[in-house]
């Protein structure tokens, strides 16, 4: 199908300032590594291509052109070779010029790369609806891995599900789920983000095959404030239908030692067992309880 000119789609322009933020670390320094040691053997052929110009390199000898060249970019001269023609000293003025463009673009890259906020945090492998006061409610829950406090936290969840107007458009369409909490002024430990599914829910007598036709996706962002550095973070996670999980609770993983310090088990963060077995009143006294935030 052709589409109108001014309909064409465009390719995506690669931003790579961004590219090399977000890569891995492994990737990035062996993409450093790899285009300092192509670098080197680009110049190391331009010495081999001028001829004998370097003093006390062995004649026709690419490995000391290299190792000349490796010495030239990084700026370090020990001395033993050094250039000795005119075109050899043009060639080293430029490849030198090059080597700090390279240094200072490498530490910046660097230390940005450092200095980007990031939040560890993990959030439940699955997501569970189980009665809850009453109301069948939507359950998933999230933890700060490091052992600082993200302040003035903040989740919200969006409900993504495939739609059909009277006039036969299809939609993808987002919708926002109502939490019992979403934001807490301090974010330590567990945090249990619950939503009930009364009358005004998107999830209001939804089943799983029902949302499997709507392809459904239960999204999350969290975000707050850094303690450590004062930056805002923020971090997403996806509950496709499978993940979503009936008449199911996660277990306790709250633990106390005998001087009264409270920690999580993260070993046990993702086990959930039939809501069936718990009974009720532990329900209702959950909500009282300091140490989980709801």
């Amino acid at each position: 199908m052709k589409y109108p000119k001014k309909w064409r789609f465009k390719p995506l322009n690669l931003d790579l300032y961004h590219w090399l933020l977000v890569i891995p670390w492994p990737r990035f320094l062996l993409l450093v590594g790899s285009f300092y040691l192509s670098a080197n053997a680009l110049f190391a052929l331009g010495y081999f291509w001028i001829g004998e110009g370097i003093a006390n390199a062995q004649p026709g000898s690419y490995r000391d052109l290299f190792f000349f060249s490796v010495q030239t970019l990084s700026t370090v001269g020990y001395g033993s070779m050094y250039p000795e023609t005119m075109p050899t000293q043009i060639l080293v003025t430029f490849e030198i010029m090059v080597g700090l463009v390279l240094l200072a673009i490498l530490t910046g890259l660097m230390f940005a790369r450092f200095s980007r906020p990031t939040a560890k945090v993990v959030f439940s492998e699955v997501a569970v609806i189980c009665h809850y006061n009453g109301l069948p409610t939507l359950m998933f829950r999230t933890a700060n891995q490091r052992d600082n406090r993200i302040l003035e936290a903040q989740v919200q969840v969006t409900m993504l599900k495939n739609e059909i107007s009277p006039e036969g458009y299809h939609f993808r369409r987002f919708y926002d789920l109502q939490l019992l909490r979403s934001r807490t002024p301090v974010f330590g430990l567990s945090w249990s983000v619950m939503h009930p599914i009364d009358e005004n829910s998107p999830l209001n007598n939804a089943t799983y095959h029902s949302l499997i036709q709507l392809k459904a996706e239960i999204w999350v962002t969290l975000t707050g404030l850094d303690e450590t550095f004062s930056q805002t973070i923020h971090t997403r996670h996806v509950y496709l239908v499978d993940h979503i999980l009936w008449d199911m609770r996660f277990v306790d993983i709250f633990w106390e030692d005998s001087y009264g310090r409270v920690g999580i088990d993260l070993t046990r963060f993702h086990d959930v067992i039939p809501a069936s077995k718990i009974p009720s009143s532990l329900l209702k006294e959950a909500k009282g309880r300091d140490r989980e935030i709801i």
